[in-house]
């Protein structure tokens, strides 16, 4: 166990490694990152409140202690943690469809799942499988999540007074329904609050055009308000310092049972989502910068974050797109930005309670829209529908899951799709004609190769072996019994990879089925992990010792040969004839083996 751990590299505090030889000149820019990265997350941490329906002071300080706490754990230098937009929406869209569920109750037991599960993954190294999902999935997740926001938003940005409807189109349907009762005050200020946001992004790029957005639209309310126009505002969130805390987890409860049956489905969806975003965002930053960064230890950081927002905080945690970004192009140089900008969030939380009561409504919903639109991402979808006809499927039946299934459901859908067509393309082992030429070398038959009464078939398997491809593969063989003069077939394996349980039983049901009839099999140029396979799965005994004949890297010829004066021996002759079994669906020109 303890070698093990070992292997497993997870450094307990690798933030000394980030500090060592620091600078006094490196805190003046980590300073400026953490101030930029702070005047975000503010605003962004109250945005991805409301979309989960929680309390405004949780996103802020899940901010301040995902910083603060994942800085000291993660390898990378310039990722930020805290709430996110994707699993914002994902803990929405649970909750829509599961409004038995009391989600304020829950959410602390939630976020320590999510935590658990990170830490568990980070240590059998889980974050290493992010390479193999598909970038369509994760495409069509982001788009099908912006699209749900952006219409559950409309009816609070037009002043609609409306019941949420169960799923998107039932609310779109509403929304069109309900147009007449548009509250103009709501909507003027939310067109205000597009345009100026519009505005600053546009001409003012460096300028932190959230918060000055908000700032604005707040004092439009309260000057709209002196002028007897009153807007739906957060007066009944203002907060103080003392309910900054959520409640602890709760697994003693009479209910505990019951919520972690519940809950655990959407953990590991969230875990999932968190681990995919963190793996991208950090090795995108890792590239810019220069520095190495480990997947693993990183979610190791992001889960002691999750941990920590479990009983400081309230919301889940993730790598932040923009704050990441923003924290790298404000030039800081180690992790330390990242707790300056966690801090500042803290000093914000403890301060800004009491304002929160102007924010309208409208205004936040806006933002909440303007931040969800940046995840659909144009140019990504038209890549993805162009490049393969199987993308252009996984990308379209992702997104209308998205749209029709809550999103923990949806992600996993998109995933097993890819999953699945990944697989059928894997699993396509060919049968290629092989003969012995003039020179005495094998090497693929003409196309216009014939033999009569062959007595003696050898099958070239080239290609995956796994469970997916064993059915062909089977197929394919009786394909080639066809012939009723056929007497043994010469199975040569030299090209053949990632022989599994499901194919050895294949191979052992065509053994018995061939030798029923009278006829015989004989495996030729099975390498080291075959053969492995075959002995530990007792199939050497089954084909037979005398049957079977291992291959040489030094001469790949070998094996076949010998097979083939096995079958001459097993005929009763010295010759025979022999046909090589062709593969009609294989159009590739004749070529020597190397």
């Amino acid at each position: 166990m303890v070698s093990y751990t070992l292997e497993r590299q997870l450094h307990p505090f690798p933030l000394r490694f980030a500090l060592e030889g620091y600078r006094p000149a490196w805190f003046k820019l980590d300073l400026r990152g953490g101030l930029d990265g702070a005047l975000l997350a503010i605003p962004q941490g109250i945005a991805f409140a409301m979309i989960a329906n929680l309390p405004l002071a949780y996103g802020i300080t899940c901010s301040a202690v995902a910083c603060v706490v994942g800085a000291m754990f993660a390898s990378s230098r310039h990722s930020v943690f805290g709430p996110t937009n994707a699993t914002a929406f994902m803990i929405a869209s649970f909750f829509a469809a599961n409004p038995h569920i009391a989600q304020r109750e829950v959410m602390p037991m939630l976020v320590f799942l999510v935590g658990a599960l990170l830490l568990i993954g980070a240590y059998f190294k889980v974050a290493d499988i992010a390479q193999f999902i598909s970038r369509t999935v994760v495409t069509a997740y982001l788009a099908g999540a912006a699209v749900q926001m952006l219409v559950r938003q409309l009816p609070v940005v037009l002043g609609l007074e409306m019941k949420e409807a169960p799923t998107i189109f039932g609310e779109l349907y509403a929304i069109c329904g309900a147009l007449g009762g548009i509250k103009w005050p709501v909507a003027s200020i939310s067109i205000g609050t597009l345009l100026g946001y519009l505005l600053l992004k546009r001409y003012f790029p460096k300028w932190p055009a959230l918060a000055i957005t908000l700032a604005g639209a707040s004092l439009a309310t309260v000057l709209l308000e002196r002028a007897a126009i009153s807007l739906p505002t957060f007066a009944s969130e203002q907060f103080t310092w003392r309910e900054l805390l959520p409640m602890f987890p709760d697994f003693t409860g009479k209910n505990s049972g019951a919520h972690f049956s519940q809950l655990f489905g959407l953990a590991v969806s969230l875990a999932f989502l968190v681990m995919l975003e963190n793996s991208a965002m950090a090795r995108t930053l890792a590239g810019r910068s220069g520095h190495r960064v480990d997947a693993n230890q990183d979610m190791f950081g992001l889960g002691a974050a999750n941990l920590a927002c479990a009983y400081l905080s309230g919301m889940p945690a993730s790598n932040s797109l923009t704050r990441s970004m923003a924290n790298f192009n404000s030039g800081a140089v180690t992790p330390v930005s990242v707790i300056v900008s966690g801090l500042i969030c803290l000093a914000g939380a403890l301060t800004l309670g009491p304002m929160v009561s102007y924010i309208p409504r409208a205004a936040l919903g806006v933002l909440v829209m303007c931040v969800a639109a940046t995840l659909i991402h144009l140019r990504q979808i038209r890549v993805c529908l162009r490049a393969t006809k199987s993308d252009a499927f996984v990308f379209i039946a992702t997104l209308a899951a998205t749209l029709m299934v809550p999103l923990h459901v949806a992600i996993f859908t998109g995933i097993g799709l890819s999953v699945i067509l990944y697989l059928r393309k894997a699993s396509r082992p060919s049968l290629v004609e092989y003969e012995f030429n003039t020179e005495g070398h094998l090497a693929e038959a003409a196309q216009d190769f014939r033999r009569q009464n062959p007595a003696i078939s050898i099958v070239h398997v080239e290609g995956e072996l796994f469970f997916g491809a064993a059915e062909l593969f089977s197929s394919q063989i009786q394909r080639a019994c066809s012939d009723p003069n056929l007497r043994i077939i010469i199975l040569r394996l030299k090209n053949a990879r990632h022989l599994d349980a499901t194919s050895v039983m294949a191979l052992e049901e065509l053994i018995r089925q061939l030798r029923a009839t009278g006829r015989d099999l004989l495996v030729s140029g099975a390498m080291r992990d075959v053969y492995r396979v075959l002995k530990n799965s007792g199939m050497i005994e089954v084909i037979g010792r005398e049957n079977f004949f291992m291959g040489s890297a030094v001469n790949p010829n070998l094996a076949t040969r010998n097979a083939l004066k096995r079958a001459q021996q097993i005929l009763g002759g010295r010759e025979a004839d022999i046909h090589i079994f062709y593969d009609p669906r294989r159009q590739t020109g004749a070529g020597t083996e190397a």
